[in-house]
């Protein structure tokens, strides 16, 4: 477990760290525990570069108060103390600059490994974003409009059938679905969660199953009714999947090799894949699941080692990666800078604020939920704050009119606690300027 002075350490083979001169921060501290910071993160700089990431800052010179930050870890900690969750990985940037990142517990508790500054995660439905970005990449070069029909790339889901409002009688769709509606949910797709009759029919067929492709999926959903008219109303679904497959086929490459080639390596997001390869399965985080019936947190997949061969897992865009936190970090600070990082443009600027803009009932935009006037939020947090999370309990959010990110990383499928907003709040209550 690390404090974010020694983690600053460890976490700079993936984070370059690029502080003001030692004058400089000097004078802005009076306290032996800043001296110490300083000198730490000029000893890295100047001897440790091993990343890309983002660089370090002293939390005072971005206007966030570092007294107020430490009342972050004993929050977190007691969820870790009690037995809720194996370990955490949070993180706070502003204005470029990295002022809080942090680890506490396990991420494989019955080996007793620490969660560390580079430890791989399983994101989930934080994949959701960055398909949506690969998406708007080839919508910049002029491939597609948004609202153009998803049947002219993918003919599986031409002439589609939907059901009725109570699912007992299935009709032709009236609509095509576009790919506006995929991005925002509004497709007529599902995920099969329910108990209708076209939630059986998705779970019949399983629709990502390990060792399938995309081909097979799309070939399968354009046999399921729609479970409404495309564009009628938000359902969560399978469309960021399908959103992956209409990159493989408009860019003509495999979606894997689009993401790794035009959007992971040009971002320096050295982690971010379908896979884990051998040499880095050590690093991969167990996954756990809280069992609500009994209140205990247990291990998904049992006691056994990480992995004896490299993990692979189906190329889902709606949530089959997993990342680091510097990895995620980039490309959340790409999209606060507008589409930029580090010299390398990935988006313009006004399609970033298309994708936050919010196009269904003032809360979703193209990929993220963004917060808006219609709803003031409940915790502290900016209007145009746009955010998502994934299934085991990992989430982020970007605040453009703070220049604010936060992340929080764990593995805890069927989470109940509320530590997510506690770290929001905390990380908001933290700011001075």
């Amino acid at each position: 477990m690390f404090s974010v002075t020694v983690t600053a350490y460890l976490f700079n083979r993936q984070l370059s760290l690029r502080g003001k001169p030692y004058r400089q921060l000097l004078k802005k501290e009076n306290r032996l525990r800043k001296f110490t910071y300083i000198c730490l993160l000029l000893f890295c700089t100047t001897t440790l570069v091993f990343g890309q990431g983002l660089p370090m800052s002293v939390p005072e010179a971005v206007g966030v108060s570092t007294e107020r930050l430490e009342r972050i870890r004993p929050v977190m900690q007691g969820y870790v103390d009690a037995g809720n969750l194996p370990g955490f990985l949070t993180v706070v940037a502003r204005h470029g600059k990295i002022v809080h990142f942090e680890t506490i517990g396990m991420r494989d508790v019955e080996n007793k490994k620490p969660v560390e500054p580079d430890t791989i995660f399983r994101i989930y439905s934080m994949s959701k974003p960055i398909t949506s970005v690969a998406v708007m990449m080839l919508y910049e070069e002029g491939r597609f409009q948004l609202g153009t029909p998803v049947s002219k790339f993918i003919p599986q889901f031409k002439n589609m059938k939907v059901y009725n409002e109570d699912q007992t009688e299935i009709l032709d769709a009236k609509k095509e679905i576009t790919i506006k509606h995929l991005l925002m949910h509004t497709a007529g797709l599902t995920y099969g969660w329910g108990n209708k009759p076209v939630d059986a029919l998705y779970k019949e067929a399983k629709i990502r199953e390990p060792g399938s492709t995309l081909v097979d999926m799309v070939e399968k959903l354009g046999k399921i009714p729609l479970v409404h008219e495309p564009g009628e109303r938000w359902t969560y679904s399978v469309s960021t999947d399908v959103l992956g497959y209409l990159v493989e086929v408009v860019s003509g490459m495999p979606f894997e090799e689009f993401l790794q080639t035009r959007l992971f390596k040009p971002l320096g997001m050295v982690d971010t894949a379908f896979s884990v390869p051998l040499e880095k399965a050590d690093r991969f985080a167990a996954l756990y699941r809280h069992n609500r019936r009994e209140g205990l947190m247990k291990r998904v997949g049992g006691d056994a080692p990480l992995a004896k061969d490299k993990l692979s897992f189906f190329p889902s865009g709606g949530g089959g990666l997993v990342s680091t936190a510097a990895d995620y970090m980039r490309f959340s600070q790409m999209l606060l800078n507008g589409g930029e990082l580090d010299g390398v443009r990935i988006l313009g600027k006004k399609t970033v604020e298309l994708m936050r803009y919010p196009h269904h009932d003032d809360w979703f935009g193209l990929g993220f939920a963004v917060v808006t006037n219609k709803e003031p939020p409940n915790i502290l947090e900016s209007v145009g704050n746009f955010s998502w999370g994934g299934a085991a309990a990992t989430t982020f959010w970007i605040d453009p009119q703070e220049e604010l990110i936060g992340l929080l990383m764990t593995q805890l499928l069927n989470n109940r606690f509320p530590f997510q907003q506690q770290f929001k709040v905390l990380t908001y209550q933290a700011l001075t300027e």
